[in-house]
């Protein structure tokens, strides 16, 4: 009885605070509203056919069909669409966009293959001879000089050849800082086409200062070339994925800097393509889940992602995550009563309240990892590492709530692995160690990646949270004292501990994802330091 006037208000207090961080995570932002209005047609937008598992690669040809229902839709809010190449089936889009009234600017992808530069570009130019009213310029490359493609003499002798071919103007894009480098290409184009993306600055922009920049770099580019027109080739922001210093990617920083480019845009009267009309997931293999999720059209459904009139929140399926988390916290609970039930005993009340911080962390974080795990996982492999770690996550506090009760020690990695007279004859105790296990290597995995590759890679913090937290409560509670420190736990502990360090400062102060996934590695090496077999 004593433990039920413990525990049955901490399950209370618990459910309670779930509900509010809910509430407060999914509150929709009133004064955005959807960057797409239908009573003003957006000026440009860039525009990719692939679909689903579809790739820029060789192997793929998007079918006349699947190019004619994207422009469909595309037509109801856009007057033109930008595209960058004319290969794999997008030579059709001049033809169906025509017959939808839909102008286009046509680019032409250029690499260091000069036989594909070739086709590309023989390709662009009949097209452009055989529908001058539809096509209203040919964009000759795309971020060429970024990427280290070819030269820049050898780049302007292309779009001089080009310009000699058809009856449309002519441009290359880039981001703003090259063309403030290579500013002989000016006398080779008709107009000057400027990529200005806050999130992939040198040093990112927040979302709040977004339009300013924008807005001070396309002055900036126009006094550098005072007798070329500017249009904006690529602006936008991701809805999802990891931050950049304070650039955080989330849907209502998606809607607020679109919605308030293009309000710069009709004010100050100047060109502006947006980057782009759908998401494309093909991009998260190279990109990250940052590079698939820049469109305002869902890829899976191709439709808006912010419908006019509907509130704009981060969370549009709050409701379900708060109910999932609240489930959770249950089954956390639940697993506490039935292991006092088996083991009659009075626990010390921090047990009960370690039980009620890992329930509430689950239940607030849950919701969370799901969603991070449906939107970072593209292709088998990545559904199955971060299916496997929200599913040992999702465990964490429900084998964690057993032990905290039963007064047992975290299990060491000997347990399960080590000599047979070590191993543990509890099943339970084996299933939970494999869970601490499962953690901690996926843990170590992405700890090393944010050390040596971190430019794509997503924080996992919600997944590591939900089980470093129980695992961490165990340690401090039911610590074996008189007993050896064993050396895989310490290693493990040493990786997270430089990991936490230098991811930390290595992205900055702004970043609260990294400084968040820092603390839960933290957290793990605390832990695994602790351990005792």
């Amino acid at each position: 009885m004593a433990s039920l006037r413990i525990s049955l208000p901490l399950l209370l207090i618990s459910l309670g605070a779930i509900a509010m961080a809910w509430a407060w995570l999914a509150t929709p932002i009133s004064l955005l509203r959807a960057p797409i209005d239908p009573n003003a047609k957006l000026q440009c937008i860039s525009y990719a056919p692939f679909r689903s598992h579809q790739t820029s690669s060789a192997t793929t040809q998007v079918s006349r069909q699947q190019i004619a229902e994207d422009l469909v839709e595309l037509a109801k809010i856009t007057e033109c669409v930008r595209t960058y190449a004319d290969d794999l089936g997008l030579d059709q889009i001049p033809e169906v966009a025509a017959g939808l009234g839909l102008k286009v600017i046509q680019g032409i992808w250029l690499s260091k293959d000069r036989q594909k530069n070739a086709t590309q570009i023989s390709t662009a130019v009949r097209l452009a001879r055989q529908y001058p009213d539809t096509i209203i310029a040919l964009v000759v490359g795309n971020e060429v000089l970024l990427h280290r493609e070819m030269s820049v003499s050898d780049l302007a002798t292309l779009i001089h050849s080009v310009k000699a071919q058809v009856p449309v103007p002519v441009t290359y894009s880039d981001v703003w800082e090259y063309w403030l480098r290579y500013r002989e290409l000016e006398s080779a184009v008709d107009f000057v086409t400027v990529h200005i993306l806050p999130y992939w600055e040198n040093i990112p922009i927040p979302a709040e200062s977004a339009v300013a920049h924008v807005d001070a770099v396309r002055r900036r580019v126009a006094s550098a070339f005072p007798g070329k027109e500017i249009l904006i080739g690529e602006t936008g922001w991701p809805s999802e994925g990891r931050m950049r210093g304070p650039s955080l990617p989330s849907r209502t920083n998606q809607a607020r800097v679109v919605s308030e480019v293009l309000e710069l845009a009709r004010r100050e009267h100047f060109r502006v393509n947006l980057f782009e009309a759908y998401d494309e997931s093909w991009k998260h293999e190279f990109e990250g889940t940052v590079g698939g999720s820049w469109g305002l059209f869902d890829a899976a459904s191709r439709m808006p992602k912010y419908p006019p009139g509907v509130p704009i929140s981060n969370f549009p399926s709050w409701k379900l995550q708060m109910g999932s988390g609240m489930v959770l916290a249950l089954l956390v609970f639940g697993a506490a009563w039935l292991t006092l039930r088996r083991k009659p005993w009075q626990p010390a009340p921090a047990a009960w309240v370690a039980v009620a911080i890992s329930a509430t962390t689950a239940g607030i974080l849950f919701g969370v990892a799901v969603q991070k795990t449906v939107h970072e996982s593209y292709g088998a492999g990545a559904w199955l590492l971060w299916g496997t770690l929200l599913v040992a996550a999702t465990a964490s506090p429900v084998f964690g709530a057993s032990a905290l009760i039963s007064g047992r020690a975290p299990p060491a990695f000997l347990e399960l692995l080590g000599p047979e007279e070590d191993r543990t004859p509890s099943l339970l105790a084996a299933v939970h160690g494999l869970v601490w296990i499962v953690v901690v290597m996926i843990g170590a995995q992405t700890a090393l990646g944010f050390v040596f590759d971190p430019r794509e890679k997503d924080f996992p913090y919600a997944a590591l949270t939900m089980a470093a937290v129980p695992f961490a409560a165990m340690t401090l509670l039911n610590h074996p004292r008189k007993a050896r420190r064993p050396v895989a736990e310490s290693l493990f502990a040493g990786v997270f501990l430089v990991a936490a360090v230098y991811t930390c400062c290595s992205e900055g102060p702004e970043n609260w994802q990294s400084l968040w996934t820092g603390a839960a590695y933290l957290l793990l090496a605390l832990t695994l330091w602790r351990a005792r077999t």
